[in-house]
């Protein structure tokens, strides 16, 4: 008899207490062992339309709805007795008419009808009440045939309720149809064109669709029944949508990139891609890596929830931070490298532009140059640095001006030769070249999440250790969230994602609302330098939520008072402080955010880099540290004129063409930290308020 659990079951579980939760866990294992067990009591549930449902009792109150055949059976939800009878009775098991797919469908006839408030106008002198009519709302789906729609696997009893909805009630339509159906409404409504489900022959089995298997996973024996009863709330560690399935197990002849907006579920890719990985190649050793360790260390916490029952995998996948390998590589070859600190870096960068010629060149300026330029393309002679395309920045140089700067970096260079000390990119290009000679590379596949902010030694060293053959690369990454790197190009360094590039668009993690505000600080479009295209539109969230608020103060203290009032909102309606994020754009403003949660009540935690924030606390932080990280309710506070974009950057700004880079990544930092947010976010400023914020409010 095969065994499966729903993605409704799991979501279920979740709600359960700690207890309640190791109660049921152990009902499931039996059943999974010995469905016919007479102390499991099944009791078929004959009221409903579906008379393949029973329940198993897992104590006096809670109760298991199951889905049994002759030849299956499916763990479909779980709750207290009268609701756990009351789902059942709104739902049946049916394989979809169009598309072939194993759906768990709501029975219309039982759904309660939700009533939108409509607006209707004031009477004004010239129009009595009794003649003022609104409008009806436009049908979204007037267009579209019955066929069509069932194309998109809208289920058969939801046809009328699908053409009978406009933009007021499609969110609430949505939350009652399966997956595919909801999302590709959704991408319809936006202008989309979403993908159309497979469409399964008439004798498949309808658990095997790829739609059907991102709510329904088989589960072959206990080991794998735990894995996805440990951690119900990690959906994607069980269910996967079928866009990414196909990015986990598709073959690429070279470098490939996935692609998406904030909250897409790249890292999930990511994680899946790795494993997959070490799967197929029983002998391979796979690096999974990131350009932080913060961020590494969270991959490190999610990958033993894919891994580990198979322990063989685990130990073939090496998480780890790309400047921790890079460092490992140099000193397994070379020692231990004696890295410059920045700080020396700079003063030795002083000296040698005080004791060089007159020049017009800012400090901030000559600090770029060296970091993305000299430093990070390793150019080592006048003629490397007078000849380098200097893409990703912005100031044009002539030979004249080129040759001002050389003299100023090359007694750098010298003075840290002299000193005994490297840089990070110094010691990239010497593990670069190591690893080029070694008859065995340390692995064979890496797999690189956050890749909109790897450099250029880093990228380097990525394509020297596993670019050289098929799969090798993998990248997952967002060029709207890019915020520490200049632009570069990739195809310079042999690391060609040309027809190997795709983009998911269904958002997972962060609001329609959230999403489409966050949306609007950045273009539709997004192009790399070596000419990739990311289109934005067409994603969507898979959940409605609360609007947004922006709120522009007169004061910092009414800017506290008001932080404060929706934090304490925010922990009546239930969420936890360590749910709670604050974020401001540098250190200067953190005092902003430490007094409005003091004076929201709760306590806080500062982010330095090592914490993702789970302390029970509010987290707060600088913009650039909320990378990676998620919370329910998310405050973006001091959004003041010349906080953001950071004034001290645009004055440091050498040539006017500049200045859109400077402003493409403070918007894109925003953009950061606003979609850390799930339900609910606040972003507020104080008068005059950044620019930024009147986009927002468009």
């Amino acid at each position: 008899m095969e065994f499966r659990i729903a993605d409704t079951f799991t979501e279920s579980l979740g709600r359960l207490t700690g207890d309640e939760q190791k109660a049921v866990k152990t009902t499931a294992f039996d059943l999974q062992v010995n469905p016919a067990d007479p102390g499991i009591q099944l009791h078929r549930l004959g009221k409903q339309r579906d008379r393949s449902f029973w329940s198993a009792r897992v104590s006096r109150d809670l109760r298991i709805i199951v889905h049994r055949t002759d030849t299956s059976l499916l763990l479909c939800y779980v709750d207290h007795h009268n609701a756990a009878y009351a789902w059942a009775e709104r739902r049946v098991l049916e394989r979809h008419p169009k598309t072939g797919a194993a759906q768990l469908v709501e029975i219309r006839e039982t759904t309660r009808t939700i009533e939108v408030p409509q607006y209707v106008p004031a009477a004004t002198p010239q129009a009595p009440a009794s003649t003022v009519e609104t409008p009806p709302k436009p049908l979204l789906f007037d267009g579209l045939s019955d066929d069509e729609l069932l194309g998109y696997g809208v289920p058969l009893e939801w046809l009328g309720d699908v053409r009978a909805a406009t933009e007021d009630s499609l969110f609430d339509l949505t939350e009652h149809l399966p997956g595919e159906a909801a999302e590709a409404l959704l991408e319809l409504a936006t202008g989309g064109q979403p993908r159309r489900p497979v469409q399964a022959a008439e004798d498949a089995d309808p658990f095997a669709h790829p739609d059907a298997q991102r709510r329904f996973r088989l589960v072959a024996n206990s080991e794998e029944l735990q894995r996805a009863l440990e951690y119900p709330w990690e959906k994607w560690t069980v269910f996967l949508h079928p866009a990414q399935s196909e990015l986990v197990e598709r073959r690429y002849n070279g470098p490939a990139r996935v692609a998406g907006s904030a909250g897409t579920g790249k890292t999930v890719v990511a994680l899946h891609r790795a494993a997959h990985l070490a799967r197929v190649h029983p002998q391979a050793r796979v690096l999974l890596t990131t350009f932080s360790d913060t961020l590494a260390q969270a991959l490190q916490r999610k990958l033993p929830l894919l891994v580990d029952n198979e322990s063989d995998l685990g130990q073939r996948i090496t998480v780890q931070a790309i400047d921790r390998v890079g460092e490992q590589v140099y000193e397994i070859a070379f020692g231990a490298p004696s890295i410059a600190e920045p700080a020396a870096v700079r003063t030795l960068l002083r000296e040698a532009s005080a004791a060089g010629e007159p020049h017009r060149f800012s400090e901030r300026f000559l600090e770029a140059e060296w970091h993305d330029v000299v430093d990070s393309w390793q150019l080592t002679t006048w003629e490397a640095y007078r000849d380098v395309a200097r893409l990703g920045r912005k100031t044009r140089l002539g030979e004249q001006q080129r040759a001002i700067l050389w003299r100023i970096f090359e007694p750098l260079r010298q003075a840290l030769d002299e000193r005994g000390l490297s840089t990070l990119p110094a010691v990239f290009a010497r593990a670069t070249e190591h690893v080029m000679t070694m008859a065995e590379r340390p692995f064979d596949f890496a797999v690189v999440d956050e890749a909109q902010d790897i450099s250029v030694p880093q990228l380097r060293f990525l394509a020297a250790l596993a670019g050289g053959h098929e799969d090798g690369l993998f990248f997952a990454g967002d060029l709207g969230q890019r915020i520490f790197q200049t632009p570069f190009s990739w195809l310079s360094l042999g690391v060609d994602v040309r027809g190997r590039s795709s983009t998911l668009r269904i958002n997972y993690r962060t609001s329609h609302e959230i999403r489409q505000q966050a949306d609007l600080l950045l273009g539709h479009e997004i192009a790399d330098v070596d000419g990739n295209v990311e289109v934005r539109r067409g994603t969507v969230s898979a959940f409605n939520g609360p609007e947004p608020v922006i709120a522009v103060l007169d004061s910092v203290e009414e800017e506290t008072q008001a932080i404060a009032e929706w934090l304490k909102a925010r922990a009546a309606e239930g969420v936890a402080p360590h749910e709670i994020g604050v974020f401001v754009r540098s250190d200067e403003e953190l005092s902003r955010a430490r007094e409005a949660v003091q004076a929201a009540g709760l306590s806080a935690v500062e982010l330095d880099g090592t914490t993702d924030g789970q302390s029970g606390s509010v987290a707060i932080g600088i913009m650039h540290l909320a990378k990676g990280l998620e919370f329910r309710s998310v405050v973006v506070a001091a959004c003041d004129d010349e906080v953001i974009p950071l004034q001290s950057r645009i004055e440091s700004v050498g040539d006017e063409a500049d200045l859109e880079e400077v402003y493409n990544t403070e918007r894109q930092l925003l953009y950061v930290a606003c979609t850390r947010a799930r339900d609910h976010l606040l972003v507020t400023g104080v008068e005059p308020a950044s620019e930024f914020l009147a986009d927002l409010r468009r």
